[in-house]
């Protein structure tokens, strides 16, 4: 199936610099949001404490839950809603069975036994919180060092570079989203990225294998017109491919329920990043190098 027709010239080569800028931009965006928002939003994965899952049977004020805690010396709930008359609360308090005990009888004291129902209660402590971040943290890394190695190997080190920072530019840009919103990081954004991660370099595989292709057919001709033709030779491919995975996402994200909410998210704005810097940050990369060597070979004579 066609969805761009045979011929088509669009000229991404020609509009790297634009492209760059808006990444940078991008990029800028995303560091000054974590900043200024002292950090990311860490969940219980990696923060560590205790969260507490409610239902109730009709709409409740979040001031009168918040009172409810702090009459248990709760004084740090924090309330959030996460779908109808539900709300999630976490705690640094580490939940004991006589901090469960008190909870139960001051949920019951307040609104009234079988007017709610406590779903779920999860603790982390600080050390196995930590664990997991770092643990987090390799995960990405070493997937990074990974597709560097294979396409690397595959086809050359400049590919490779143009990949990997395509990856690095689709993971950045995620998070920054993730934290313009103040969405919570878990191990479930982290599932994300790395599948973020996983799609963004297929995309970047398939044009760079194009490129390949095209570049053994005419060895003389400039690598920039081979990259455009390339790009355009893949661009129904994947306008496709993006377009079928961004609609499943957002039935995900709008029918999918709080659960999963976060995660289709981060998909969503991998998916769309991941898709233009495949087009627009992977291939000038590899443009960039055949340029930086050019110039040195000019150098030396």
């Amino acid at each position: 199936m066609e969805f761009i027709k045979p011929g088509t010239h669009f000229d991404f080569v020609g509009k790297m610099k634009i492209a760059i800028g808006i990444s940078v931009a991008l990029i800028i965006i995303s560091i000054l949001s974590v900043v200024w928002h002292g950090g990311l939003n860490f969940g219980i994965d990696f923060a560590g404490g205790t969260i507490i899952q409610i239902k109730f049977t009709q709409p409740v004020p979040a001031d009168s839950i918040r009172k409810t805690f702090q009459g248990i010396n709760v004084t740090d709930a924090i309330i959030q809603e996460i779908g109808t008359n539900e709300i999630i609360v976490r705690t640094n308090h580490p939940m004991t069975q006589e901090l469960k005990a008190k909870t139960d009888e001051a949920m019951n004291k307040q609104f009234g036994s079988g007017n709610f129902e406590i779903r779920r209660i999860e603790f982390v402590g600080p050390k196995v919180g930590k664990d997991l971040t770092n643990k987090a943290v390799l995960a990405i890394v070493f997937a990074w060092i990974g597709m560097l190695i294979y396409i690397s190997w595959r086809f050359e080190f400049r590919y490779a570079v143009g990949a990997i920072l395509a990856i690095i530019h689709d993971t950045i840009i995620t998070i920054g989203a993730l934290s313009l919103l103040n969405k919570e990081f878990t191990l479930t954004i982290v599932a994300a990225l790395l599948t973020v991660i996983g799609y963004s370099i297929n995309d970047t595989i398939v044009v760079f294998d194009r490129i390949r292709e095209n570049r053994k057919k005419d060895l003389k001709r400039k690598l920039a017109d081979i990259i455009n033709a390339s790009v355009n030779e893949t661009l129904s491919r994947t306008i496709l491919t993006s377009l079928t995975v961004f609609l499943v996402l957002v039935a995900l994200f709008f029918l999918g329920g709080p659960v999963i909410h976060d995660f289709a998210f981060a998909l969503l704005v991998g998916i769309i990043i991941g898709t233009y810097s495949s087009i627009f940050i992977a291939s000038p990369v590899v443009l960039f190098f055949e340029h930086l060597q050019l110039s040195r070979l000019k150098r030396k004579k």
